[in-house]
């Protein structure tokens, strides 16, 4: 048979469309032809192909003019996951293989010279494509990546560590021995986090952590260095209640598509904390072909971002969609990715530029024109768009010489797991996210604290924007009291946790 289908999937984001790879074998002058809209990458895999298969002993058909379509052709395919599939493709259609059993399948795979089979970006990634869309066929993968796709359940999965394997198990015949099943995921242990209890006072400080645990708020510290702003922001992650099989599966989904995924890793809440001199392209995604940026890779995790007006400015613009939509889209000339960014921002900065407004010593120079300029580097559209901003002031030595004196992360992470836990009962998601047209329902306010938050609305001049925020971040205070509607406490605390910025 001089004419074989194999079948495949390409990336586009998250996405993973089906890709119909077509082998022909025809007389004429020798060549290897490789069209449908094909990457650098994989163009290269002519080589590696003619290598993997003359070094595992097969035969390859150098006297053949030999024409590769990568269908749909319109789709663009980068990367080197079609290795595989064009390596069975032409052993079928020299009739090394039964083409017939090809079609009960999707390969993907990089090969080595060698015919060892490599693991490939954005596994999961097509494993779920396959159970959104079942086509009752099976998925080979290398073993490390069939590993990671074997986290999603009711797939049919097998693995291969050589292309000998894949070709052993496709030999016409009823003694051919079966692909083997991907190895059982190994149990991981609970990952250690900085402990609360480490941060000594910082009241105020800890209770916006848990605050913004319980309800995903985002959260800015201000305050003069060294006085644990960095400190308390990366205890954050060990608040947060566990991950649900879905966010555990998102979670991983994107993390694969920016490198080999950490098995040790499955179901831990991500932290990102990328350097102050990061682009747009990576805080939100983007390249050609578009890749998730921190924004993404944090997604049901924590982003933390250390001093936050330091950061360019088109980059912090850039993040103004993702916080308000959880999601991001990328688009190009070519193509257009989406990728979701469902994160808990958590940033800090200094309150001048010299960083010592509020410090008990030295006493800070800076004009209030210098202030100025300095926290406008931080624009009011992002600003509106974080629900609490704590200020973090500097502690005397005596108190920082005292003995802990706080609750340590085990305590308050059992607060925020229960206050979650109302709220997936309630409306099935976290406060931080409700819909606004839920508010009204949800956020169900006593009458003494709808006047109050009316006044205070009015008297601050806040935006729409502004009151549902103040009003979901009342909600969450209400969930740790454990009380159905929110009163005049939960909203003046509220309220007292969007205060401007100091100087200002």
């Amino acid at each position: 048979m001089s004419l074989a289908t194999v079948h495949s999937r390409a990336l586009l984001g998250l996405q993973a469309p089906p890709v119909t790879v077509e082998v022909h074998l025809a007389n004429g002058l020798p060549s290897f032809t490789l069209v449908g809209l094909a990457e650098m990458e994989v163009k290269e895999s002519r080589e590696r192909v003619r290598a993997a298969v003359l070094n595992s002993g097969l035969t390859f058909p150098h006297d053949k003019r030999i024409t590769v379509n990568l269908g749909p052709a319109d789709l663009p395919k980068e990367g080197c996951r079609f290795d595989l599939p064009i390596a069975l493709g032409i052993l079928a259609a020299s009739g090394q293989i039964d083409a017939r059993r090809l079609d009960r399948h999707e390969f993907a795979g990089e090969l080595s010279l060698a015919g060892d089979l490599r693991p490939v970006h954005g596994a999961l990634a097509m494993a779920l494509a396959m159970r959104r869309a079942p086509t009752g066929r099976c998925l080979v993968l290398p073993e490390s990546s069939a590993q990671e796709a074997a986290r999603v359940p009711d797939l049919p999965l097998r693995c291969a560590r050589h292309l000998l394997d894949v070709v052993a198990a496709l030999r016409d015949g009823d003694d051919t021995p079966p692909l083997a099943l991907p190895p059982a995921p190994i149990p991981q242990p609970a990952p250690r986090w900085p402990d609360l209890v480490d941060v000594r006072g910082q009241v105020g400080a800890r209770r916006a952590l848990e605050i913004a645990a319980a309800g995903g708020h985002s959260l800015l510290f201000v305050g003069p260095p060294g006085t644990g702003k960095s400190m308390l922001a990366q205890r954050l992650t060990g608040l947060l209640p566990p991950m649900t099989e879905q966010e555990a599966l998102e979670s991983a989904a994107v993390l694969s598509l920016a490198g080999p995924f950490d098995a040790s890793r499955w179901s831990q809440r991500t932290l990102r904390t990328p350097h102050h001199s990061a682009s747009s392209v990576a805080l939100v995604g983007g390249g050609s072909p578009p890749r998730p940026g921190e924004v993404s890779l944090a997604h049901h995790g924590v982003l933390f971002m250390d001093e936050l007006p330091e950061f360019p400015r088109a980059a912090l613009e850039a993040l103004r969609e993702p916080l308000e939509n959880g999601r991001i889209t990328i688009s190009r000339a070519a193509r257009q990715a989406e990728f979701p960014a469902r994160c808990l921002l958590v940033a800090a900065m200094n309150p001048c530029p010299c960083g010592h407004l509020g410090a008990i010593r030295p006493a800070c120079r800076c004009t209030p024109e210098q202030v100025r300029r300095y926290q406008g580097r931080i624009s009011g559209p992002l600003l509106d768009r974080i629900d609490l901003r704590v200020e973090v002031l500097a502690l005397t030595p005596q108190a920082l010489s005292a003995r802990r004196d706080g609750e340590d992360s085990a305590t308050v992470a059992a607060r925020v797991a229960a206050a979650r836990q109302r709220q997936l009962d309630r409306q099935g998601c976290a406060n931080a996210v409700v819909e606004s047209g839920q508010l009204d329902e949800v956020a169900a306010l006593q009458a003494g604290a709808r006047e109050f938050l009316d006044s205070a609305a009015n008297r601050l001049g806040w935006s729409g924007r502004s009151l549902h925020r103040v009003l979901r971040v009342a909600r969450t205070l209400a969930d740790l009291d454990g009380a159905e509607s929110i009163g005049l406490g939960p909203v003046a605390e509220a309220i007292q946790l969007r205060r401007g910025l100091p100087g200002a």
